[in-house]
């Protein structure tokens, strides 16, 4: 089984860049996937966080979506994939 974690808002499905800044009411701008939610200058946790993309708010946990699959669904995607190509 393989654990995998993609980020992204809940409610438009937007991925963010690691380009992607947001800033806290201290005036620090930052990356918050980088330090899950919190600012890395003055420790504020940020429990929601807006998207940049609809600018709707969503808890900041819902971001981050697991997904697990096993070998085998691994082996024939990554398969389908280069007959593809």
């Amino acid at each position: 089984m393989t654990r995998r974690v993609e980020i992204f808002c809940p409610k438009c499905k937007f991925h963010p860049r690691e380009s992607d800044r947001w800033q806290c009411n201290c005036g620090n701008v930052w990356n918050t996937f980088e330090h899950a939610g919190t600012c890395p200058e003055c420790g504020k946790t940020w429990k929601e966080t807006q998207c940049l993309a609809c600018h709707k708010w969503s808890p900041h946990n819902e971001w981050y979506h697991e997904f697990i699959t096993d070998e085998a669904t691994e082996e024939k995607a990554l398969e389908e994939s280069t007959s593809n190509s």
